[in-house]
């Protein structure tokens, strides 16, 4: 509920971006019906059509001192059809996309090359038929074919930076191995059901998410979860859609299909964050359209210049072209939205999954990270945090034996006593005659020992005598909070075990890499103070929140945002909710498979609280990329649009409208050689 709650009022906070921003947003999308394969196509077709307007064209075989065939007659018309051809078959997809923004009333990059293509092939024409003046047919077909070049290395740029979500769906086999009573048989992946039991042999994909019925095997969850290593799964176990088995085979229940899956959640959040707009982009845009109108106006002052200057309309009309070829925010357009699909695609590979945009480039200014403690930078599970024995007894003896007396018990801290010698690799010898003493502990024969294992109150029951450094270990337990379990033989104490929630082993270095990066490092719990205190002096964290209710949370978040902090949140999107919508950046833990959390911008599918510091890093590697390619993109027409205009022409230097075209272009290619950089970047 609280997610769906969130998920409502994160545009209340960003701005609304509902479905009148999307319709919007679709309406000038000047690759509308666009793709690869089409750029591709009229790129070479141009360039084949462009050369025969090259090699006829009398400006050409001046400067390279040759004669075409045919003579005059042929270096006349020859260029005019081919060039003609070049501008209705590459040149009107411009000028179609410039009637849509036209249409739209937000004239951009499309405008701006129509216009320039538009007066150039119209004016050619002219000459072609009679009008005064030197004709622009070459530059015409050159500049057309260097554009659809460009607009065919953006759109492979952007598929390429979007692949990701292509290569996530080849992830999901095409058939899965369904069993029915004894036998079992090959059926679409579409033919899955939840409840269906499917076998999965070694090596294969997963199907569908669902859980370990029988079998044991490790699985390579790195494509979805970034996990590096194999995942052990066993009966009980959950697994992922996508996944690959490895040596073991496993029978596994179907819990999850098509939409719902993990798989099908991360590909959503991925398209959703790089279709989301961010202020960058809005940036980007207005400099479009600035860029427009700054364009247009220099076109129109050239124009008039020259002509009150007294040059032919010929030369006017050249410089005209050059002013609105050099000037067309083609890298502009790029700037923004290749960085975006880039950094959501690396963030997705390494479990950061981006749902808003506008979270990812406000993630560079937090100052402050608040982390929720149970599930966040703990488990949520109890495990022994401290073993101490009496002399002579070794931790990992006196572990496995209480283990042995717990296997049986269904208590939360018996098993997690037993999950703390299992991680620890220890042999668990087999217990006889268990039973629990009600409200008190377990007891059970062990290798023909009487062994009883319990808290304060079996203590009390027993009368067991107590050596003075396991008394200290219950104290020092007691002061931290945390639950002090006692290990006896008949009425003596042999060991002491601390257990409480035990923290990931990624926290400390989680709150290392966020000081490193002078950020304040503030946990909220709802714990008691000592237990608060205890984990935040073993992590150095700098504040503590403790016995906060989660309808205070919140509270305590704009509390420190009222001291100038930018703040924000990581929890588990459920119980935090509040306090994810008011933070300046909501980070919810995606627990693994809980990859459709809509409670925060940001979401962990490692639940790893390392991952904090990462999305700050490439937060802030992002919005360096972004600035860097508008500077880029907008900036270096402050020196080409007085160049195109001829204001170096006193002195010779008059770059002709090819030129400009090349120059555009080469800011397109820097603009998409900058955004790959990005992959570089390191948390």
């Amino acid at each position: 509920m609280s997610a769906h709650v969130h998920g409502g009022h994160q545009a209340d906070r960003h701005g609304d971006r509902g479905v009148h921003g999307d319709a919007h947003a679709a309406a000038h999308d000047k690759h509308a019906g666009h793709s690869v394969e089409m750029f591709r196509r009229k790129f070479w077709g141009t360039l084949l059509l462009s050369i025969p307007t090259v090699v006829w064209a009398p400006m050409i075989q001046q400067w390279l001192g040759y004669h075409a065939w045919g003579g005059p007659t042929a270096s006349r018309f020859v260029p005019a059809l081919f060039g003609a051809l070049v501008f209705s078959y590459g040149g009107w997809v411009f000028v179609k996309g410039a009637l849509g923004e036209l249409a739209d009333r937000l004239p951009g990059m499309m405008t701006l090359i129509a216009l320039a293509i538009s007066v150039a092939f119209i004016f050619s024409l002219a000459v072609t038929l009679g009008f005064p003046g030197m004709d622009l047919w070459w530059e015409l077909a050159t500049l057309v074919t260097i554009m659809v070049l460009g607009h065919w290395i953006e759109m492979r740029s952007i598929a390429q930076a979007q692949g990701a979500l292509n290569e996530l769906a080849k992830l999901l086999p095409d058939t899965a191995v369904r069993i029915v009573g004894d036998r079992s048989e090959d059926v679409p992946l579409e033919a899955l059901r939840e409840g269906d039991l499917v076998l999965i042999r070694p090596g294969a994909a997963i199907p569908a998410d669902g859980v370990v019925r029988d079998g044991s095997s490790e699985v390579n969850e790195s494509m979805i979860t970034g996990e590096s290593r194999p995942v052990l799964k066993s009966a009980g176990g959950p697994v992922i859609g996508g996944t690959v088995n490895g040596s073991g085979s496993l029978r596994v229940e179907v819990t999850r299909t098509g939409e719902s899956t993990a798989l099908a959640g991360i590909m959503g959040l991925v398209a959703q964050a790089q279709s989301s707009r961010s202020r960058a982009q809005a940036l980007a845009d207005r400099a479009a359209l600035l860029l427009t109108i700054v364009a247009v106006v220099a076109a129109v002052a050239t124009l008039v210049g020259w002509l009150v200057a007294g040059e032919a309309a010929a030369f006017v009309i050249e410089r005209v072209v050059t002013v609105l070829v050099i000037a067309c925010p083609h890298a502009l357009g790029l700037a923004i939205p290749l960085v975006v699909a880039i950094s959501t695609t690396l963030g997705a590979r390494n479990g950061l999954l981006v749902r808003d945009r506008r979270g990812l480039e406000e993630a560079r200014n937090v100052t402050a990270v608040f982390f929720d403690k149970t599930g966040t930078l703990t488990r949520g599970e109890f495990r022994v945090v401290e073993v101490t024995t009496t002399p002579g007894l070794a931790h990992d003896a006196a572990l496995a034996l209480a283990a042995a007396v717990e296997r049986d018990s269904e208590h939360t801290i018996a098993r997690g006593i037993v999950r703390s010698a299992e991680e620890r690799g220890l042999a668990i010898p087999s217990a006889e005659q268990f039973q629990t003493v009600p409200g008190h502990g377990v007891q059970a024969t062990v290798g023909g020992r009487q062994i009883l294992v319990g808290g304060p109150a079996l203590l009390r029951r027993v009368n067991v005598r107590i050596d003075p450094a396991l008394q200290a270990a219950i104290n020092r337990a007691a002061a931290r909070g945390q639950t002090a379990i006692t290990l006896m033989e008949s009425t003596t104490a042999l060991a002491v075990f601390a257990v409480a929630d035990a923290l990931r082993d990624e926290s400390r270095e989680a709150v290392q890499r966020l000081h490193a990066q002078r950020i304040e490092v503030i946990m909220m719990t709802g714990d008691a103070e000592p237990v608060a205190r205890s984990v935040a002096d073993d992590l150095g964290i700098d504040t503590v929140f403790a016995e906060v209710l989660p309808e205070h949370k919140a509270a305590k978040v704009k509390e420190v945002q009222a001291r100038g902090k930018r703040v924000a949140m990581v929890g588990d999107g459920v119980n935090d909710a509040p306090a994810l919508l008011t933070a300046d950046v909501g980070i919810a833990i995606g627990a693994g498979t809980d990859v459709a959390v809509e409670a925060g911008d940001v979401v962990l599918v490692r639940s790893d609280p390392r991952d904090v510091p990462r999305i700050i890093a490439l937060s802030k590697a992002t919005y360096r990329k972004m600035i860097q390619n508008l500077w880029w993109a907008a900036g270096y027409n402050i020196v080409a649009i007085p160049l195109a205009a001829g204001v170096l022409a006193p002195w010779g230097i008059v770059p002709p409208p090819a030129l400009g075209a090349v120059l555009m272009s080469i800011s397109t290619i820097i603009v998409a050689i900058n955004a790959q950089l990005l992959r570089r970047a390191r948390a």
